[in-house]
């Protein structure tokens, strides 16, 4: 308490009418301090904490560092992390996911436009159905791992279906193209990655197209910020995905901000990206990053936080809270926080995995706002 000789009161509470206070400002007056007493009231906690500040509780950092994700080291873990941080976050986020994407991205509308009419097109992974209606001269069918993403299609009466982009139940050879836009980042290892890519050629006819995207490391490519990067300070995307703030900061510096992964995964890009794709196996009991929003990356394989912020549920709809536990239950419904795996692609490592299948061709590989991005044709 600031030591100070007197307080300002009302004269009201030095007479007989106390503690009856008056908005007339000719009523106070100074009366001289007398001794002052704080009290400091604590208790014992029994139970773990989940206070509402847990970007400076001890516990809850303790918490968080316990349970960080590590790298995958099998086909097993790897299936695990997705259904962790991937397929359960985008069923918890489909809504608030589905109103931040609305606006189709101009060299995709194009590669849909050039496509000859009648053509049988899949978008596998095709999120709230952005890129069904573009063409209404094709026969379009999307598929994807999220239930409530595929209801969200259906809403807009586009046809689409829950499958995972490893194994999709559309007969080979049938597809005059297909479209997998910020789906294959996903996967959490160079042969699932390599996989989907192989089962999305399977679709396809001899001479069928397939279009490719991809999020890139490199978000600053030719002197040239990102989208992503110019809306750090906010833009009318800025509800999209907030910078975590100190939370997340907190727990990026627990962690390592690269990993020898990333490095071994360049350097051999450099070396033989004409043959092979960046398949470096991942460092043991290397815990994944968690990325700040809006900033470069400085890690291939990490966590992106999502926000889930004014979100009406649907009736038998649940949206959990954050990944890590921590946090009280009012702040955590206020403001969850879920966090997405990514592996993002370094410069040429799309196009070296693709170069590894015998039966496509690379027609077009290209840089789009921050996003690596191949045309493929199916020999």
């Amino acid at each position: 308490i600031t030591p100070r000789k007197y307080d300002v009161i009302h004269t009201s509470e030095l007479g007989q009418n106390a503690g009856a206070i008056t908005a007339d400002a000719g009523d106070l007056t100074l009366n001289r301090r007398e001794t002052r007493t704080s009290f400091t009231f604590r208790k014992v906690r029994r139970s773990p904490c989940n206070c509402i500040y847990p970007s400076v509780c001890d516990s809850q950092k303790e918490q968080r560092r316990q349970v960080q994700p590590s790298f995958p080291q099998d086909e097993m873990e790897a299936s695990k992390l997705e259904q962790e941080y991937v397929h359960k976050v985008y069923e918890d986020i489909a809504r608030h996911f589905s109103s931040t994407r609305h606006s189709p991205w101009p060299q995709i509308v194009e590669f849909l436009r050039s496509l000859p009419k009648g053509s049988i097109v899949a978008d596998v992974g095709c999120g709230n159905g952005k890129y069904l209606g573009i063409n209404e001269d094709l026969y379009m069918v999307g598929c994807d791992r999220s239930k409530n993403l595929v209801d969200i299609c259906g809403e807009k009466n586009f046809h689409a279906f829950v499958c995972d982009a490893l194994s999709v139940p559309i007969r080979s050879g049938s597809c005059d193209a297909c479209i997998s836009i910020a789906v294959i980042h996903h996967f959490s290892t160079a042969e699932r990655r390599l996989a989907t890519i192989r089962e999305l050629v399977r679709l396809l006819r001899p001479g069928g197209m397939a279009l490719i995207y991809v999020w890139a490391m490199e978000q600053e490519y030719k002197n040239q910020k990102s989208k992503y990067l110019k809306e750090k300070n906010g833009s009318k995307d800025k509800k999209e995905e907030i910078s975590t703030g100190m939370a997340q900061r907190t727990i990026s510096d627990q962690m390592p901000h690269s990993s020898s992964q990333d490095s071994a995964c360049s350097d051999r890009l450099l070396n033989d990206s004409k043959d092979e794709g960046c398949d470096t196996k991942p460092v043991a009991d290397s815990r994944l990053p968690v990325h700040t929003n809006r900033t470069s990356f400085h890690s291939q394989d990490l966590l992106v936080p999502w926000h889930l912020k004014g979100v009406t549920k649907k009736k038998g709809e649940s949206v959990d809270t954050v990944s890590f536990p921590g946090g009280s239950k009012e702040s955590q419904e206020l403001n969850p926080v879920l966090h997405r795996y990514y592996h993002v692609f370094c410069e040429g490592e799309l196009e070296a995995v693709c170069r590894s299948l015998d039966c496509v061709r690379v027609q077009k590989s290209y840089y789009d706002q921050g996003n690596w991005c191949v045309v493929l044709e199916k020999l």
